[in-house]
């Protein structure tokens, strides 16, 4: 991979993995609910979760998964509902986290697990994959693609994780946390929306 492909794939991970969505969205939910760090097995499954599938999308899986119609829409409405599930749980979420009285954090096997039924992983999987892994090396290209997710994708989790956890204290007034709680979801339902009219091939 040449130089400027590298930064081409760097700027545009950046990008990727920044930009409000489904995983960052949870993430910031989960520090304001309940802490940076118990949210690090959350940050941990993003980070490596991701990376791992785009690794399985550039080595293969991705030329199966754009030849199965019916696999692509049923990831597609499968992740809406999934997301919809996940948004209506954060919406009328009560209160702050508290020992006994909370759902717990998503572990590092249910937040990697997460990637796969998220349309817009799916999306971003197949697009950077077709974009950056070559024919000709593609093990050692979706190696690459992989890594550089690692690194970006570890930043963006802790950033929007601390970003989450900041707010903890200012929350806990009045009706804010359910404002917040409430403001998280309709992201995720607006990523929804979006993300149905996105082509997964």
């Amino acid at each position: 991979m040449s130089p400027d492909t590298f930064l081409s794939l760097f700027s545009l991970a950046i990008g990727a993995a920044w930009t409000p969505g489904p995983n960052n969205v949870l993430v910031a939910n989960s520090g304001a609910r309940f802490g940076f760090h118990a949210s690090l097995p959350h940050i941990a499954g993003i980070g490596l979760g991701f990376p791992f599938m785009i690794f399985c999308v550039g080595a293969g899986l991705g030329q199966v998964f754009a030849q199965s119609a019916l696999l692509r829409e049923g990831l597609r409405i499968g992740g809406a509902v999934v997301l919809l599930w996940v948004a209506w749980n954060i919406a009328t979420a009560r209160g702050a986290a508290k020992a006994g009285t909370s759902k717990k954090p998503f572990t590092f096997i249910q937040a990697a697990a997460f990637q796969w039924i998220n349309p817009k992983a799916w999306v971003m999987a197949i697009g950077i994959s077709a974009q950056f892994v070559t024919p000709a090396h593609p093990i050692q290209t979706a190696l690459i693609v992989s890594m550089v997710f690692v690194m970006v994708g570890f930043g963006s989790a802790c950033t929007w994780a601390v970003f989450g956890a900041a707010l903890q204290n200012w929350l806990r007034i009045g009706n804010r946390l359910r404002v917040f709680n409430v403001s998280m979801a309709l992201l995720i339902v607006l990523s929804v929306f979006f993300l149905l009219t996105e082509s997964l091939t």
